[in-house]
């Protein structure tokens, strides 16, 4: 029986006077989303069932770029992206750019599941949504104050539509991501990750959440790896699958891994980058380059560990 350990992510990136404001709520929603993990694992339940699990409850909470707390696009409206991966035989399920799921971590978890297929956008991922009875909830669930003030911030500095918005604004840190990666007792890895998008983004924008090898990735000979951040760099890095490699050909343990590939393959980067990563053993890795990352961990004879700055 192999020993259980879960770690979870509420995004990367720049601080704000919101964020320090309301520190302890944020503290607290990553206590939650941690134990509603691990009690699943510590029930023997799966791997893949603990990381959605967390990540469900990140996406339940409105402080969080997920779900019910997403970012608003160019056009004030909620587009969502997620994605999820089993360590054991490699199967993944993702969804992009999606509209009134309220928990798209289980639409892909069950696109998974139950499809032949890895990966459902826009109409065709809310359809199967449909189909499938996964829970929908109206937009107005998912326009919280907080995000609507940061819409209207941005749209009042930039003055711009979405057929004028260019790669240029993507960068700027109006970003968010949460995520879980997972160990259970059959040794088995599961990553999840799942996000808003980007603040007054261009519509139809795709970062990387649910792109498996970027922004989540699992593989028992390796690792579980959920990264946040500004997308276009993890995509453009392959993030989650060079930690990996890391981890197989450099023979690097995961802390090795991550701190490699974040600082040293991508330490040029522009942009924020923030890593969460299991390996077979429960050995945690964290590394991000940004001024605070929400952050926690637990395993098994060690309490709870959460932290967003340094």
């Amino acid at each position: 029986m192999s020993k259980i350990a879960i770690a979870v992510h509420g995004g990367a990136g720049e601080d704000s006077e919101f964020i320090r404001k309301y520190k302890k709520e944020y503290e607290e929603g990553i206590e939650r989303a941690l134990e509603a993990g691990y009690k699943i694992l510590k029930e023997n339940g799966s791997a893949v069932d603990a990381v959605e699990t967390a990540v469900k409850a990140l996406e339940d909470n409105p402080l969080f770029n997920a779900g019910r707390g997403s970012a608003l696009n160019a056009d004030g409206e909620v587009e969502m992206c997620a994605s999820i991966m089993d360590g054991k035989n490699l199967n993944s399920g993702a969804v992009a750019i999606v509209k009134n799921v309220k928990n798209p971590v289980s639409l892909s978890k069950a696109i998974m599941l139950n499809t032949n297929y890895r990966y459902l956008g826009a109409g065709g991922a809310l359809d199967y949504a449909k189909k499938i009875n996964i829970a929908l909830k109206p937009d107005a669930y998912f326009i919280t104050e907080h995000q609507y003030d940061s819409f209207a911030k941005k749209r009042k500095e930039e003055f711009l539509d979405s057929k004028e918005i260019a790669l240029s604004e993507i960068n700027k840190k109006y970003h968010g991501t949460v995520g879980a990666v997972a160990l259970d007792r059959e040794g088995n890895l599961a990553a999840a990750t799942s996000t808003g998008g980007t603040s007054n983004c261009k519509v139809g924008r795709i970062g990387d959440s649910s792109v498996i090898g970027a922004g989540c990735y699992a593989n028992n000979r390796a690792c579980a790896v959920s990264a946040t951040g500004d997308g276009e760099f993890i995509v453009k890095s392959v993030l989650a699958s060079s930690i990996r490699c890391a981890m197989q050909y450099k023979k690097l343990n995961v802390q090795e891994a991550c701190e490699f590939v974040v600082s040293d393959e991508n330490g040029d980067e522009k942009g924020d980058i923030g890593v969460i990563a299991l390996d077979p053993e429960g050995n945690v890795g964290i590394v991000f380059n940004c001024k605070r990352m929400h952050r926690g961990y637990r395993m098994e004879g060690r309490k709870p560990f959460v932290k967003i700055y340094e």
